[in-house]
Formats: structure tokens, sequence, C-alpha cells
């Protein structure tokens, strides 16, 4: 078999610089997150890896990590689908705080229980917070009944499944390679769909920023081999770095 879906999580954002909870907040990428873009899109070539369509959020940071990718591919041509169900989660009241802060103000256990656990959510936005997605243009049309004020894993699995069943199986159906570029709790959600993940478990998985996962799926879109396209050292080091991004312990190098 061929490889038919690669999921890649964007570069590194001028808040993950700063080690601030971002979740639908828009910010870009950093100069380190573009350079990640354009090194995933080495990897992909030098595996011979051509997606033919490609999914992303709504966020830019997402939005540019695909661009970059593409162009640098010479698949700017190709059908980009956006969607708001593949967003990052939405960390609520946490938004725009620095993780080493919060972990000091709430402790490492706690904190590590909002970012990585399954079902338990962080603190709510209040829906009068200008933060909140209601007044956001892109989610407008959107009934206000979906739009999160926090989220757990459990809920961004919710609402991520039926893109992944209406739109993106379809493509897979067709036999189309696709490339998913999104965030790093909307692919952790559908890596656990995919690789029946344990809830127990998954609160360990740490995806890098910036390296292709890529999956083979038999007719039944059930993973046949699953690799990161890379160095596996360097897969190593960044999932590290995800880990510790909030713990209130030193920085890690």
């Amino acid at each position: 078999m061929t490889p038919n879906l690669v999921l890649l999580r964007h570069g590194q954002s001028t808040w993950n610089l700063e080690n601030r909870f971002t979740g639908w907040e828009d910010v870009p990428l950093s100069e380190q997150g573009e350079r990640e873009a354009h090194e995933a899109a080495r990897l992909l070539m030098d595996a011979e890896i051509s997606p033919d369509v490609v999914h992303t959020s709504l966020l830019v940071r997402a939005i540019q990590t695909a661009d970059l990718c593409l162009t640098d591919m010479g698949l700017a041509w190709l059908p980009v689908h956006r969607h708001w169900r593949l967003n990052e989660r939405h960390y609520g009241a946490l938004q725009g705080l620095n993780k080493k802060e919060t972990a000091a103000k709430y402790g490492d256990d706690q904190v590590k229980v909002w970012r990585r656990s399954y079902a338990t959510p962080p603190p709510d936005l209040g829906s009068d917070d200008p933060r909140h997605p209601r007044f956001d243009r892109r989610y407008r049309a959107l009934p206000p009944e979906v739009l999160p004020s926090a989220e757990s894993l459990k809920d961004v699995i919710e609402r991520m499944l039926p893109y992944w069943q209406d739109v993106i199986v379809p493509d897979l159906r067709a036999g189309r390679c696709v490339l998913v570029a999104a965030h790093g709790n909307s692919l952790r959600a559908l890596v656990k769909h995919l690789d029946g993940i344990a809830e127990a478990d998954i609160v360990n998985l740490n995806l890098p920023t910036g390296i292709p996962l890529v999956y083979e799926l038999d007719e039944d879109l059930h993973p046949v081999t699953s690799e990161y396209v890379g160095d596996p050292a360097v897969v190593a080091a960044r999932a590290e770095a995800v880990a510790h991004q909030a713990s209130s312990g030193p920085s890690q190098t």
C-alpha cells in the first residue's frame, strides 16, 4: 500500500514561542514555525509523498503551515478545505495565559489535567468575554450552541468526528492522498480515533510540530502502518518540548 493520510501539526506559533495557551486565539507562525513548515515540505518530497487534497482549520497558523508547505512542493493549486471542526481545542479562560505561570499558580498536576486529560475541560470562558468565539466573524453563521467556551479532548473528538466522517473519509474512499494540517489537540483526537488509544493513555501523547505523521489505511480505513517522516531524534526532541511546555520547573533545552 501507499500512504493515503498525512497529519501535520502546524509549526511553532508566536504564542507557542511565548509559552501561552492559544486555543482558538488566532495567532500566526513564528519564524521558527515558518521554517518548520518548509521542513515539512522537504520531508514529504524526500519521501515522495504528494497529497491530492488538503484539509485545515480556520486558524491562521494551520493555514500558513499548509500554504507554505504546498508552495514549496509546487502544489499551491491543490484544493484546500477549511473548517472550524479542525480548530485547536478551546482552552477557555486559560487562553492567553503563560503556561509556566499557570502551572506555578495551580500546580503542575492540575495544569496537566487541563492540557492532556481526556474528559476534563479547563475553566469556562464567559459568554460576554470578548475572546468568546461568538464575537468572531468567522463563526457568526454557526448555531450558538456549537460554539465552545472551553473543551476537553473528548469534546474535540465529538466535534471533529463529523467532519472526518462526512468530508475527509469520502476523499480517502475516492483514492486521494489527504493532508490534514491542523493542531496538537484536533490531531490528537484523530490519532486517538484511528489508533484506538485508550482514554487513560492519550494523556501521554505529544505530537511534534512540523513533522508529518503518515498513515497507510486499508479499505476499511484502519491503520496498516503509521510513522513520522523525519529523523527520529528530531521527532523525539520536539515531542519532549511539547510535553514540558506547561511545567513550572526549569525550561527544557
